[in-house]
């Protein structure tokens, strides 16, 4: 960096947020804008490290220190090449990727990290604006034609690269839109879906050719998609919820996270919902502490809910590192978004022990406090005597992860899957040798930022067995070329 020492002279400073009480009224975007001289400030902070950790950090390998010298001369053509050479849609990490690169940032040992993700987000925004990124069809095509089943961000990625190597492909997605969770699993007051769109259209114009209500198994036959394509890329993500079968659960009231968050995810899109699952006017407790149980206490917040609780069975994470979890290593510690800003209250180490009803719905659920103990070397459970209570609850929203892809498309390919019910794909490429898979489908739940990353990286494999060889990008490619 030119100015080595902006560490020193800056402190981190991100876009503020809408005030709590304003954008609960309604589902955009909750960041303010942000003056550009001030994320070029933020760049400076960027420091001569030696050996960047971010790069370990991000699944992607992101080029972070160039891009963040590019955003500080005002170089925004040079800083979008540097991004997007790593990574398909920054416009969608920029705005949902919980930043590991921030985590293993060398200025975060001891002050506040590089504000990675908020100048990654301003690149895109600046590349589109502009007009650095448009469509961009290649100049030569093969005769290989792919096709992609899944079109969340590990189909997306697949499909951009893919295409970008000359072949002919095809995303086939089961719903009405492309996009998968990031059209209807991510609340548009985390990503609105213009941002998605603009992508799709895109990639739409650069010859990549979208099937919506288009699902495998079911209505295309699986044995003509083997005959029709010359490569099959499996990417329909882990979207078997984990259920809790505790007495009562058969009650009225009580959703998966999934379920809940795509129906308002419609609903803003203009779309008619029958019978939709409402917050409005219930006590909602939200069981599962991770970042789709954040979007429920969001979404009911903005469906006016009386009350919202949100339970996790671990204890309370602390405020900063322990021992067990050193720089720049990914930090185990109490994350508070902006829907708990929002409101509601938040429990640990609580176990749900029964759902409760009258007249078949659900009006309470009974809890009992928990204490993890260690028994011959392993972490087990105990329930304090006396804690046991019961709370009102009129919906309960299930957020406690998925376990694997959805087994009928699997069975239909004859695809090998491992003990816990993903894809089996060593180097991304299955039992069948013209069948590959990415994603969430394959590694099991993970992060956007990840998904894109398989996606790229099963895209390279697919070129190699098509081609013999490729010259697809692998994010091994950024360190060989600082290492150079």
């Amino acid at each position: 960096m030119k100015e080595q020492d902006g560490f020193l002279k800056y402190d981190r400073e991100l876009p503020e947020t809408r005030p709590p009480k304003v954008r609960v009224g309604d589902f955009k975007e909750i960041y303010e804008e942000f003056p550009e001289e001030k994320t070029k400030t933020q760049a400076a902070r960027c420091m001569d490290c030696g050996v960047p950790f971010c790069h370990s950090g991000c699944p992607l390998g992101n080029i972070i220190p160039e891009f963040n010298e590019a955003v500080h001369e005002e170089n925004w053509e040079e800083a979008t090449s540097i991004l997007y050479s790593t990574n398909n849609f920054p416009e969608f990490t920029g705005r949902i990727c919980p930043a590991p690169c921030e985590a293993s940032c060398v200025l975060g040992i001891n002050k506040p990290p590089v504000a990675i993700e908020h100048i990654e987000k301003t690149i895109a925004e600046k590349a589109h604006e502009l007009g650095f990124i448009k469509a961009d069809p290649p100049e030569d095509r093969t005769d290989k034609k792919i096709a992609v089943i899944g079109s969340g961000p590990a189909g997306l990625a697949a499909a951009d690269q893919l295409n970008k190597a000359g072949h002919w492909v095809t995303v086939f997605e089961r719903d009405d839109k492309i996009g998968g969770l990031l059209s209807y699993g991510i609340p548009d007051f985390k990503m609105e879906k213009w941002v998605v769109e603009r992508r799709i259209n895109i990639m739409d114009e650069e010859g990549v050719r979208f099937k919506v209500n288009a699902e495998v198994g079911k209505n295309i036959n699986p044995d003509e998609l083997k005959e029709d394509f010359d490569a099959i890329v499996i990417c329909t993500g882990s979207t078997v919820p984990r259920d809790l079968p505790v007495q009562g659960r058969d009650l009225d009231g009580i959703h998966f996270a999934m379920d809940f968050l795509t129906q308002q995810n419609k609903k803003v899109s203009g779309q008619d919902i029958e019978n939709q699952i409402t917050a409005q006017d219930k006590n909602v407790v939200v069981i599962g502490g991770g970042d789709t149980g954040s979007d429920c206490i969001g979404t009911s917040h903005r469906q006016s809910a009386a009350t919202v609780l949100q339970l996790e069975l671990m204890p309370k994470p602390p405020n900063s590192r322990t021992e067990q979890d050193p720089w720049p290593n990914w930090p185990m510690t109490l994350r508070t978004s902006s829907s708990h800003e929002e409101g509601g209250e938040r429990q640990w180490s609580v176990l749900t022990k029964e759902f409760i009803g009258k007249n078949g719905k659900l009006t309470h659920i009974k809890l009992v406090d928990i204490e993890w103990v260690n028994q011959s070397g392993r972490q087990k459970m105990q329930e304090i005597e006396g804690t046991e209570r019961l709370i009102p609850c009129e919906l309960a929203l299930l957020a406690i992860g998925f376990t694997q892809p959805e087994n009928q498309l699997l069975k239909s390919l004859n695809i090998e899957q491992t003990q816990a019910g993903t894809v089996k794909a060593n180097s991304y490429q299955t039992s069948n040798p013209s069948i590959f898979a990415a994603g969430d489908a394959r590694r099991g739940q993970s992060l956007v930022v990840w998904a894109i990353s398989e996606g790229r990286e099963a895209a390279r494999e697919v070129d190699k067995y098509l081609m013999g060889q490729t010259e697809l990008p692998s994010k091994n490619d950024s360190y060989v070329s600082l290492e150079v």
